[in-house]
């Protein structure tokens, strides 16, 4: 059943069939319309929201000549009691709709706010432009198109058009059938996702490009031997939907060579050789660090893109339909330890003793990426000999045992 609201107007007009303009009065105005078609949160520590605030509450006969006003979308507007209301049905998004605060979640939490602390908001009026009967496609296609003060991030763009639906619908899925639970902000101010970079949905998308050893090969022709630096698009085509999905169902192995690097650092920084100390440079023993996976949290901060050049190596041991050509758990934990003894952590170390930090330099140093894949190969080829000659000595076995037999029967 739609909900209805009621916002209390002095005057209103029909700027065409299908949209309102009315002004309304702020103090009786409603604070829990849905958020649904806003391409992002409010967040009361901006700066757009304090000076929303500021102006309401210091001269609020003056807010309607200095404020932009409110977009709303609803399934059906009306006038009701003499037009001094308007009613509002409202249709959310488990009921098929995309209706509410289209622009304006900041003005609209500043009202709340400021009728919380009991301003007198009785002289405060507000512009409420209403689009009536809009389809999601429209309403968000409004949210992108309005003008805001402060800088809209280009990951809330991408959500607000669907680009991430995919990736949404597939991690849904795997939370079922892994019984996991991930925590991942898709847009700006995103409540009940940490603001921790490792949780941001481009860290994932990062994770799965690092694993693209078709896009990114130092032994084809292309440009881009490493995915050193890679920058994200700013729209998801459907070619590079394509793409993505064929490297979804290695985003489980992605999270785990990441979990576990962690976990390794966890355990260095707890065992230190001189207690107090720690040596790796970048490891911020003073804070912590969360994982999209909600199992996973460590007592240490991290650059968000420390993992990638390791979880980059192992597309050494993918094929060209990205399958792995050794089974993932026989090889993947051993590979890591061989990677943190014999490079990663030296080069940590290193980097600590010559006083330097390494953050997201470490994206962009080609030095790291070329070392650790050529390690990858190097383990790769080791691994590979030690398989055929394994195959040679049992194929000898069993021709000798073949021939014993032979022997034996013979001499009966």
């Amino acid at each position: 059943m739609p909900k209805t609201w009621n916002i209390k107007i002095d005057n209103y007009f029909q700027a065409n069939p299908n949209c309102i303009i009315a002004t309304a009065h702020v103090d009786s105005f409603p604070t829990d319309l849905p958020l649904e078609p806003n391409i992002r949160e409010p967040n009361r520590k901006s700066a757009t929201y304090r000076q929303v605030f500021d102006s309401l509450t210091t001269e609020p006969e003056k807010f309607f000549s200095r404020h932009s006003g409110i977009v709303l979308s609803a399934n059906i507007a009306k006038p009701v009691k003499n037009k001094t209301e308007l009613e509002l049905e409202i249709l959310e998004a488990n009921e098929g709709g995309s209706d509410g605060i289209i622009n304006g979640g900041h003005t609209v939490l500043a009202f709340e706010q400021a009728k919380n602390y009991k301003y007198d908001l009785t002289q405060a009026r507000v512009k409420v432009t209403i689009h009536i009967g809009l389809t999601e496609e429209s309403a968000k296609d409004i949210a992108l198109a309005s003008n805001t003060t402060t800088p809209v991030d280009s990951r809330s763009k991408v959500n607000a058009r669907g680009d991430y639906k995919f990736l949404k619908q597939y991690l849904a899925q795997l939370e079922q059938k892994e019984d996991r639970k991930f925590r991942i902000a898709y847009y700006q101010n995103q409540s009940g996702a940490p603001r921790n970079a490792q949780c941001n949905v481009t860290h994932l998308l990062k994770l799965l490009y690092c694993l693209d050893r078709n896009k990114y090969n130092p032994d084809g022709n292309q440009r881009t031997k490493h995915p050193a630096g890679m920058s994200l698009p700013s729209n998801i085509t459907d070619a590079e939907r394509e793409r993505l999905t064929a490297l979804l169902p290695l985003l489980s192995q992605a999270l785990w060579i990441e979990q576990r690097l962690y976990e390794i650092i966890q355990d260095h920084i707890s065992n230190p050789r001189r207690k107090g100390a720690n040596d790796l440079a970048s490891i911020d023993i003073r804070k912590t660090t969360l994982l999209p996976d909600s199992k996973y949290s460590f007592g240490f901060g991290a650059p968000t893109d420390l993992a990638l050049p390791i979880i980059a190596s192992y597309r050494v041991f993918l094929d060209k339909d990205y399958k792995w050509i050794l089974p993932f758990n026989e090889f993947a934990e051993d590979f890591l330890q061989h990677l943190w003894n014999n490079y990663f952590r030296k080069y940590l170390v290193s980097e600590k003793t010559a006083g330097n930090t390494v953050g997201t330099k470490i994206s962009r140093n080609q030095e790291i990426w070329e070392s650790l894949y050529i390690s990858a190969q190097s383990y790769l080829n080791h691994h590979l000999v030690k398989m055929v000659n394994s195959s040679k000595k049992e194929e000898e076995s069993k021709v000798t045992q073949g021939t014993k037999g032979r022997v034996q029967a013979g001499k009966k």
